[in-house]
């Protein structure tokens, strides 16, 4: 019943972007997905070129788009430290600019947009877990401020749409995602560790280990994604999303070690400024809204991992992936 709809997916030749396609292409949508390749690759989304639903637009966000589709998924930002402080002006522009233009364009249309928000906007956490109504502990001139209050500044531009402009909106504050696809040099501490362990490479903690993080599977979140959609339009958000299952940096060196057959070592580093020591959803609004709960396991989620990073391995697709 879907093949009459057009579904815009910014951002579509990402980790997430390039998962979500591939759903929305099994579910009988027809597919357009714009990307700049500034984190994206196209090896993510090369296996889609051919499918008669699935068309490819090479382009920034931060200028605008004129095209015809019935829905929007915003996903457009680079969202690992390591890429969105490369550019931090530009990250900036991605979230505001972008989310202007991509709002812009769901005005003229009258169509549905999701906004990819992130925990991020939480900052560093006074409260635990944590909840759709807490407002955040976020430094706004600190080196993540240009990811942290760039995606806030996009939730406040959404609900001003939505309220000035009668703009249908949902938006979802994504927490920890890893699975295959994510970028081998994204910094985030899943890829991250696995690459060291595959290289025998000593696993990188930054602080004492024990800070806390939830690890959502990508194919779990995806489908929050697609439920999220799908719901009334009177359901707009945010909404976390993300798994509530809550593990501590540690733990997690010490599972891709063992899952890995791995005889690397766990040194330790300085913990970087404004990092979170707690990270955890409270998805309650998730479950109620949109009967949704992740269903992977962080043991079963990290053993689909892997063998997509040795593959890359394999090909020498991870020259200097992370640095030691």
């Amino acid at each position: 019943m879907h093949l009459e709809r057009r579904v815009l997916v910014t951002g579509g030749a990402g980790f997430l972007g390039s998962h979500l396609c591939e759903v929305l292409l099994a579910r009988g949508y027809q597919v357009l997905c714009v990307d700049n390749f500034y984190t994206g690759a196209r090896r993510n989304i090369e296996h889609l070129l051919d499918h008669k639903q699935f068309e490819l637009l090479r382009h920034d966000v931060t200028h605008p788009l004129f095209v015809e589709v019935d829905e929007i998924y915003n996903l457009a930002c680079p969202a690992s430290p390591v890429h969105y402080q490369w550019d931090p002006v530009q990250t900036t522009k991605t979230s505001i600019i972008g989310s202007i233009n991509v709002l812009g364009l769901a005005k003229r249309l009258k169509a549905k947009v999701f906004q990819a928000s992130t925990s991020e906007v939480y900052g560093d956490p006074s409260v635990h877990p944590q909840h759709e109504s807490y407002w955040g502990n976020v430094n706004p001139i600190g080196p993540r401020a240009c990811y942290d209050e760039g995606k806030r500044c996009a939730e406040t531009l959404f609900f001003d749409y939505h309220r000035q402009h009668n703009v249908q909106i949902k938006v979802a504050r994504i927490f920890n995602t890893y699975g295959p696809r994510t970028h081998p040099n994204d910094g985030r501490v899943v890829s991250s560790f696995i690459v060291q362990a595959l290289l025998g490479r000593d696993l990188t903690i930054f602080g004492d280990g024990e800070q806390t993080r939830s690890f959502c599977y990508v194919d779990d979140l995806v489908e929050g994604f697609h439920r999220f959609m799908s719901t009334s339009s009177d359901v707009t958000g945010p909404i976390n999303i993300g798994n509530p299952q809550e593990f501590t940096v540690r733990h997690l060196a010490e599972k891709v070690i063992t899952l890995t057959g791995s005889r690397s070592k766990v040194i330790h580093r300085p913990l970087p400024p404004d990092d979170p020591r707690q990270r955890r959803p409270d998805i309650s609004k998730a479950s109620e809204l949109m009967d949704w709960i992740p269903k992977v396991q962080l043991e079963e989620g990290l053993r689909r991992t892997i063998p997509y990073f040795e593959s890359l391995l394999a090909k020498g697709n991870v020259a200097n992936a992370v640095s030691v």
